[in-house]
């Protein structure tokens, strides 16, 4: 049997193959039906609201309870996922977000549908979690930035199918809200695929003393094709099988050098997802104070969000070219730009070349962050680390139409997109200073690299003096996902 260091090096050199690229197709569609439901309430929402005689908390309802139950997934998920396996969190959070959407179709009130929406938002904040931390278990650490950014980039596929489907299905046939949730319930039939082929990560079976399975996994990663392996826990003579790790664990993102860590992706996904949703909530309405019509920026929101597409391929791409943190403090400052520029726009064309603009630079950011969280922990604690940092980011995709709200009658449009400026100027320098380097090296030798030294910079092999192919010398076996800890 091969030993540990010998399976995570076999990982990290082999070439991309197709196997890499079903998984990022199985992933990517998850988020593809992800951002695709929920942009489609914005759509739903002025249907349902006369047909139920809604008033404006409970429309107010129906539009948060998505991320009232993504941050329930989010949270939920990173801890299930380090103690029960990622595959069994990705089935079991599509099979839940896709009945939920289903029964929601068939809702004869609001409240049942707003529970529903809760739930449906409780499987997308799983997936979204989980899959990205899913992908960059799997690729070679050379195309792992380039891989997981361009999976996170089919949320904005999602959204622009949420605006084909609203403005023709949802808006252009009886019953047609319903219909539009049936069919972002169509993923449902993707879990006849993913049961069949979607393995389990090696490195957390490695995690949990199941190495014969996870060994035969990644043989045939080298041979083509996935691998699907049950043998349970494999030890030896005297060993026993490794624990589980806590349940509750998030304690361990501020201790064992994870603090710093933590405290920045924290700070980036507040600061994107506040300027993110503050942006994409109020455009629409923002437009119209410009001196536009209702219709007129309906249609220019949806050249905006069209312009979100290059905008993750772009950073997925240079997430390998330059550094992650570099990529993602290049799209803030571009963000920042952009909002500056839009505040200043005085025409119709002008706020649509810049307003893409934004919508670029944001979105990128995006895939920059998918692609570095989960790389900053150990095996232990990534997805935990990935949920707590997706969920907390969703505290900004809250306040902020609240905020922009409440600022905009003292501030106007120019004053709106100056906070944002500021706020994405902000991120940047923070992780230009204390982001850590991730680009071309392993994450078991990102886990065991300093939190301290943010600035390190690695050869193209991504080898260090304590590592071995990108591989730390030492593997230890204690508990806990901390700095130090086994993988």
């Amino acid at each position: 049997m091969a030993s540990t260091q010998s399976l995570l090096e076999r990982m990290d050199g082999m070439r991309v193959g197709r196997p890499h690229i079903q998984l990022a197709l199985i992933g990517g569609l998850g988020l593809l039906f992800d951002g695709m439901d929920g942009s489609l309430v914005s759509y739903i929402l002025p249907i349902i609201k006369p047909l139920w005689h809604l008033d404006g908390a409970q429309s107010g309802l129906i539009g948060s309870a998505l991320l009232i139950g993504i941050f329930i997934g989010s949270i939920g998920a990173g801890v299930l996922g380090d103690r029960i396996g990622r595959r069994r969190i990705m089935m079991y959070a599509l099979a839940l977000y896709a009945a939920a959407t289903i029964a929601a179709a068939f809702s004869p009130s609001w409240e049942l549908f707003f529970i529903l929406r809760i739930i449906a938002g409780i499987g997308i904040g799983a997936e979204s979690a989980i899959i990205p931390t899913f992908i960059a278990e799997f690729i070679p650490k050379h195309r792992r930035g380039f891989f997981v950014g361009a999976v996170a980039g089919f949320f904005a596929l999602g959204y622009v199918s949420a605006a084909l489907i609203g403005t023709t299905v949802v808006a252009g046939l009886p019953e047609g809200w319903r219909i539009g949730q049936l069919i972002s319930a169509a993923p449902i039939v993707m879990l006849l695929w993913w049961r069949r082929v979607l393995p389990e990560s090696p490195r957390w079976l490695l995690t949990r003393g199941r190495y014969t399975e996870a060994e035969e996994v990644v043989l045939g990663l080298e041979e083509g094709r996935l691998v699907r392996a049950w043998h349970g826990p494999q030890t030896t003579a005297g060993t026993t099988a490794p624990k589980a790790p806590p349940l509750f664990q998030h304690v361990d993102l501020w201790r064992h050098g994870n603090a710093r860590r933590t405290a920045v992706v924290w700070l980036l996904w507040i600061a994107v997802t506040f300027s993110f949703y503050g942006f994409f909530v109020w455009i629409p309405s923002l437009l119209v104070t410009k001196g536009m019509t209702i219709t007129g920026s309906f249609t220019y929101s949806l050249i905006i969000t069209i312009a979100q597409i290059p905008g993750y391929y772009s950073a997925a791409f240079l997430n390998e070219r330059l550094s992650r943190r570099v990529t993602i403090a290049l799209y803030l400052l571009g963000g920042a730009g952009a909002a500056f520029l839009l505040s200043q726009a005085s025409n119709e064309g002008a706020i649509l070349l810049t307003g893409s603009l934004l919508s670029f630079f944001m979105n990128g950011c995006y895939a920059g962050l998918y692609a570095y969280t989960p790389e900053v922990y150990g095996t232990k604690l990534r997805a935990t680390g990935m949920g707590s940092a997706s969920a907390f980011g969703r505290v900004g995709g809250i306040t902020a139409p609240i905020l922009i709200g409440a600022a905009f009658p003292a501030l106007g449009f120019g004053g709106v997109f100056t906070m944002i400026m500021a706020v994405l100027g902000g991120a940047a320098l923070v992780v230009l200073v204390f982001g850590l380097s991730t680009s071309g090296r392993s994450l078991e030798e990102i886990e065991g690299g300093s939190a301290d030294e943010p600035g390190e910079e690695v050869g193209p092999d991504g080898g260090s003096p304590t590592s071995v192919a990108g591989v730390p010398r030492t593997v230890r076996t204690s508990e806990g996902g901390g700095h130090g800890s086994s993988l």
